[in-house]
């Protein structure tokens, strides 16, 4: 399976693409950073992102795509871009036909560290592990679009089968 991640953001939107299975190697395909300038108008910077997503999408041709789910913790004004260029995110993926899952940041933490409370070196460390990567992708917005990747990847596949097999199943009874 392909994941293409996204780690949303308005200035910086990571992307990074991972192939795998569940207990399977893991292989980076290609990881970036889509970037747009503060001083340009905001419906230039979010045309920017969507463009950026789409290219990502035509060129690596995932089979889901993972998200950050978005959460306002304390600066509310930052998480409006956020969840802007989430929506972009959810808009590209389904223009694509593709599937699009959401993971908190507590989820891809836990996923790829064990603990849900790690911070954005240790996820880099790990994601930089477990690709057998020299170093962590930078900068941090990018390694966390390959931590979300990875994530979908362990957790969001199973998702995935038990929801086929349900629908499955209730084709069978009707």
């Amino acid at each position: 399976m392909r994941v293409l991640g996204v780690d949303p953001g308005l200035t910086r939107c990571g992307v990074g693409v991972v192939d795998g299975e569940r207990g399977g190697q893991l292989r980076l395909v290609a990881v970036g950073v889509i970037t747009t300038p503060a001083d340009l108008d905001l419906a230039q910077r979010l045309l920017l992102i969507e463009a950026g997503l789409t290219d990502w999408v035509e060129q690596h041709r995932p089979d889901v795509v993972a998200v950050e789910r978005v959460f306002a913790e304390h600066n509310l004004h930052s998480v409006i871009g956020t969840a802007q260029a989430s929506g972009l995110a959810l808009l590209v993926a389904a223009k694509a036909g593709l599937p699009a899952h959401l993971h908190t940041p507590t989820e891809v933490k836990a996923a790829i560290t064990g603990s849900g409370r790690a911070d954005k070196a240790q996820v880099g460390k790990m994601v930089a592990r477990l690709l057998k990567l020299e170093a962590a992708p930078k900068p941090a917005d990018a390694a966390d679009a390959v931590a979300l990747a990875i994530c979908h990847l362990w957790r969001g596949a199973a998702g995935d089968r038990i929801a086929a097999a349900i629908a499955k199943q209730a084709k069978v009874s009707a």
